[in-house]
């Protein structure tokens, strides 16, 4: 599978929507997929040193069925979790006025890509768009600087056990202080540290679907 460009994936659902040529389009599940820091600066096939390679195209076939459709992009070095955010939260408002439901657009994020969909679901502010935070949760993290920053919508947040100063999100002060009215919270125990979200584990993938479809 060859890395496409979000945007691109976007206004090609969007001519799909304007012009009605496909409309179950519209009762389809979106999943925005948001890769790990590592990815940012090294290519589909280079191997950090402790975790190995990200499974990123793997991640990408897992998480795709007949009934959604998977939004992803390869972000540059040093991107900037806030800034990237508000771009994501663009295409989310295009997606919802063009007549896609809140409760049919997912967010999913890995490591850093966790720490931006958090950012993502604190500009949103809509308590039905869907969220999975993984492994995107630890002691003394950055979004916990700021006192006013709270979390909106349906949330999942998977953790590892053996992940190094990993913290369940319940227990994090942004956390504590949003009023969250679905939340779940799942704690692996694959071993693997923080390189469990580097592979393309059912352990995360298939509760990461689950929530996204409801179940």
């Amino acid at each position: 599978m060859a890395f496409k460009n979000i945007y691109i994936i976007i206004l090609t659902v969007f001519s799909f929507i304007t012009y009605g040529q496909k409309s179950e389009l519209k009762q389809k599940q979106y999943i925005f997929f948001l890769h790990n820091k590592f990815l940012e600066g090294h290519s589909g096939d280079e191997a950090h040193p402790k975790y190995g390679i990200v499974e990123y195209e793997k991640m990408l076939h897992e998480l795709k069925d007949s009934s959604n459709i998977v939004l992803f992009e390869k972000r540059k070095p040093n991107t900037d979790p806030a800034v990237y955010a508000l771009k994501i939260k663009k295409q989310i408002d295009q997606l919802i006025k063009k007549g896609i439901k809140a409760e049919n657009i997912a967010v999913v994020g890995t490591s850093q890509g966790g720490y931006i969909a958090q950012y993502i679901s604190y500009y949103a502010k809509n308590p039905e768009l869907k969220f999975v935070f993984i492994g995107a949760s630890f002691k003394d993290d950055s979004l916990e600087k700021d006192e006013n920053f709270r979390l909106y919508g349906k949330i999942l947040s998977i953790t590892e056990k053996s992940d190094d100063g990993h913290v369940p999100l319940s227990k994090e002060e942004r956390f504590i202080r949003s009023d969250i009215k679905s939340f779940k919270e799942i704690e692996l125990n694959t071993g693997l540290n923080h390189g469990f979200l580097f592979k393309a584990l059912d352990a995360w993938i298939i509760p990461t679907k689950e929530w996204i479809y409801g179940k």
